[in-house]
């Protein structure tokens, strides 16, 4: 049986107007039968059916308690996470969520082209990657640096592109345990082309089979 996704986009701050593009490629993947929602109401509900939730550039609030409960007690006990991009930017208010997640937003530079490093060449979300990739997006800057408490994938070369934050230890992709569950988390994915970007995509999908305990 084809493994199943929830992706949810749900925004009540900036939207991208990528979202279309990222669902629609997600789904093109082949590997994972897709069901998309911005409905509250769907994080509410039992979800043990899905290897994994994708919170999919999330901004803002968009959970009711009940929905906060219903996905921390489903990662707890096993279920996948996934942050993509802006799901760094959501549920500022919900202590959980930024431990789940590993690492909260704080700004960005200007959209441009920068360098990404492979730190860790041996997780499925990094493993067909080269060494140094040359990509295009906003370079999150986070609160502080999610490292150790996460095994980091990814990093930034701040010397390849102008208003980093961070300095040399700047983290962009990561993924973590929380209880019984996996949580991954890559910070790019600003813009629709990412979604055409056939490198990129296969950092996502290695990153999602991941989490959903498709893949080791």
């Amino acid at each position: 049986m084809t493994p199943r996704l929830l992706i949810y986009t749900r925004t009540t701050d900036y939207r991208h107007d990528s979202i279309p593009d990222a669902v629609n490629a997600v789904r093109a993947l082949g590997e994972f039968t897709v069901e998309h929602t911005e409905d509250p109401m769907d994080l509410e509900r039992a979800l043990g059916e899905f290897a994994a939730v994708v919170f999919l550039s999330t901004s803002g609030d968009v959970l009711a308690p009940a929905g906060r409960e219903r996905l921390s007690g489903y990662v707890e006990s096993g279920g996948g996470f996934v942050g993509v991009h802006a799901a760094a930017c959501t549920e500022y208010g919900w202590p959980y969520y930024g431990e789940l997640l590993g690492a909260r937003f704080e700004r960005h530079p200007a959209y441009q082209p920068g360098k990404v490093v492979v730190e860790d060449p041996g997780h499925p979300a990094t493993r067909q990657l080269p060494a140094v990739w040359e990509f295009t997006d906003e370079w999150y800057d986070f609160r502080s640096s999610p490292r150790g408490r996460v095994r980091v994938l990814l990093r930034a070369d701040e010397t390849s592109y102008e208003g980093g934050g961070m300095g040399v230890d700047h983290p962009l992709a990561w993924c973590r345990r929380q209880g019984d569950g996996r949580v991954f988390y890559t910070a790019l994915g600003h813009a629709a082309e990412a979604y055409r970007d056939q490198v990129f995509l296969t950092h996502l999908s290695g990153g999602i089979a991941w989490a959903g305990r498709l893949c080791e």
